[in-house]
């Protein structure tokens, strides 16, 4: 066997974007003012291409199935995948739509907020993923986000539960979910605003964010991880609720740190670790990628990851 074949194998069937970010100073600009800003990036993001990104740099085979347009950013994203060892052979081109596109917007605290519009990524259809079929059937895990159309998010669930593999579903941007078509997955990953708009509870504590598991568990998942941006991950199952500290981190920039989160999670998990391991890994790996600037590219390889997780420390579990 190749070393290659040896590899865990993760599939991911969701959105590509290019980043547009803007750092600024001081108070973002109101409506009909201008302000100066402090810098400006291009990357490459989406929240599917950066989890599988992330998967692929730590050591997984991915498969990636996306949609970019027949603009100039759409080869540019064929490219980077390749560079990045993922194939774009499932890389569908959509004529006359554009990529997709992330502007995103960071402050002197490195939080973002983020517009997205997805262009050719509604253009993701079913049988784009039956195309991939006999691809996606080497995969232990899916790794699925809410940045295409729900027909395709829900078919690929069918898909890969006839072939047995497990499934992650980052439910981003947060929408309302048919829940009778989620039954089966594996793992449930909100962060906590999506936790807060799809249960209706305020998160304000660990006890408000277990009450937000619960309301989901009710629902049929099997098990739910929220994650909580400096403050660690939550998850919740039949046996309980644990909590996950974050690690420290010189964060500049948290712009993907939840996808970091979920490639690695789905990474770790597929070379067979225990899911309590798994996530606290993930945890580390995404505090990482805040100490550097953009998407993808503050996503480190496994050898920088391991000398950096093993000078780590996790932050106190207060509040």
């Amino acid at each position: 066997m190749s070393p290659k074949e040896q590899k865990p194998v993760i599939a991911v069937v969701g959105s590509n974007m290019m980043d547009l970010i803007t750092y600024y100073e001081n108070a973002f600009p109101r409506i009909g003012e201008t302000v100066l800003g402090k810098d400006f990036e291009i990357g490459f993001g989406g929240k599917g291409a950066n989890q599988a990104v992330a998967a692929a740099k730590l050591g997984a085979e991915v498969i990636m199935v996306t949609a970019v347009g027949d603009d100039l950013f759409g080869p540019l994203v064929r490219k980077n995948f390749e560079e990045q060892g993922i194939s774009s052979r499932y890389v569908k081109i959509v004529p006359g739509k554009s990529s997709g596109v992330a502007p995103i917007f960071v402050d002197p605290q490195g939080r973002n907020s983020i517009f997205i519009i997805p262009g050719a990524n509604h253009y993701l259809d079913p049988e784009d993923v039956t195309r991939a079929r006999d691809a996606l059937r080497r995969a232990s895990f899916l790794l699925l986000q809410l940045e295409i159309k729900m027909e395709t998010t829900y078919y690929a669930i069918e898909l890969t539960r006839k072939l047995g593999i497990k499934t992650i579903l980052n439910p981003a941007p947060a929408q309302k979910l048919d829940w009778e078509k989620l039954q089966g997955i594996y793992l449930f990953a909100p962060n906590e605003t999506e936790l807060e708009n799809l249960t209706g509870i305020s998160v304000t504590s660990k006890e408000s964010i277990q009450e937000g598991i619960e309301r989901l568990l009710e629902k049929g998942l099997e098990n739910v991880v929220v994650t909580l941006g400096d403050k660690g991950a939550m998850l919740g199952n039949r046996e309980g609720f644990q909590f996950f500290p974050a690690y420290q981190a010189k964060s500049i920039d948290t712009t993907g740190a939840g996808d970091a989160f979920l490639g690695a999670l789905g990474l770790f998990l597929a070379e067979g670790k225990p899911l309590e391991e798994s996530i606290d890994l993930a945890c580390a790996y995404a505090a990482l990628s805040t100490e550097k600037r953009g998407t993808q590219k503050s996503f480190v390889k496994r050898q920088e990851f391991e000398e950096w997780l093993a000078n780590a420390s996790q932050k106190s579990e207060t509040w």
